[in-house]
């Protein structure tokens, strides 16, 4: 198992900064989000170098430090075509500058027609929304395909491939065998369902067994009528009982502690340490 954080949670820019948190909590894995991190670069095309990509590469690896994920999460259903067509060329400049980074998979979410809100939207539950995520994720597959990298896909309750069956819809609408899957359990919860987190995680092990690349890490507690994220072990989840669960699926599964930020960071590595020892 390795413990791995995105670049951007753990409070600080640049490269020097961020290797000294890395090294500062024995963080050995990032899911790197280069554009949140590093001052100067943009979600847009041509805003990552050649140059910088292997700067920030090079650093990484001689700093012992793995990239099981690069992020390039973007909206494809946004209402504002220019900008879906931005970000498709910059999530294929990060799948050809991947082996550079020290990855060889780029992930997105699919996506919501609330645009830059990321939520529930009665349009992302039609077949438009999901033919719109199979054309868009077919284009960005077949060109991964030519750079020898993944694309990793990534499900959640308010958006377009809203359950797990969705998601597996979506993928196997792509139909490209270059298609991994970042699975995020506290994503596919709301109000309806949040009781039933245990089946989920079964229905989402035995669906996309052998095709998840990532797990992330999470919490929840039910607040003001609504599902809120917490840091791991300060809320309902029985980690004990997902970790075995993962554990017995991948021993050498990379839970990424997605928005584990500030003082949590060290009890939270520490609890989820912890409890995968005794899974």
């Amino acid at each position: 198992m390795k413990i791995a954080f995105r670049t951007h949670d753990l409070g600080e820019k640049g490269i020097d900064g961020l290797i000294y948190r890395l090294q500062q909590y024995k963080i050995e894995a990032v899911q790197l989000v280069v554009y949140k991190f590093m001052d100067g670069i943009k979600q847009k095309p041509g805003s990552l170098s050649p140059e910088m990509a292997e700067y920030i590469g090079k650093a990484l690896k001689g700093a012992g430090v793995s990239v099981p994920l690069i992020g390039a999460y973007f909206n494809p259903v946004h209402s504002d075509k220019h900008k879906v067509a931005d970000c498709k060329q910059t999530f294929k400049e990060y799948l050809q500058y991947a082996k550079v980074l020290g990855s060889n998979i780029v992930g997105s979410e699919t996506g919501s027609f609330n645009d830059d809100k990321w939520t529930y939207n009665p349009l992302n539950r039609t077949e438009e929304a999901l033919q719109t995520v199979i054309e868009t994720f077919t284009e960005l597959a077949d060109y991964a395909a030519e750079q020898g990298a993944y694309i990793g896909m990534e499900g959640a309750a308010g958006h377009c491939c809203y359950c797990v069956k969705q998601l597996k819809r979506a993928i196997d609408g792509v139909n490209r065998p270059n298609v991994k899957v970042i699975f995020d359990l506290y994503n596919y919860l709301d109000m309806s369902n949040y009781d039933k987190y245990m089946d989920i995680l079964d229905e989402g092990l035995a669906t996309f067994a052998g095709r998840i690349v990532v797990f992330h890490m999470k919490d929840f507690v039910i607040e003001d009528g609504k599902v809120k994220q917490v840091a791991p072990g300060k809320g309902n989840f029985d980690y004990p009982a997902i970790l075995k669960k993962i554990k017995a699926y991948d021993k050498d599964a990379v839970l990424v502690l997605e928005g584990t930020t500030g003082e949590d960071i060290g009890p939270s590595i520490e609890f989820v340490k912890n409890t995968w020892a005794q899974a």
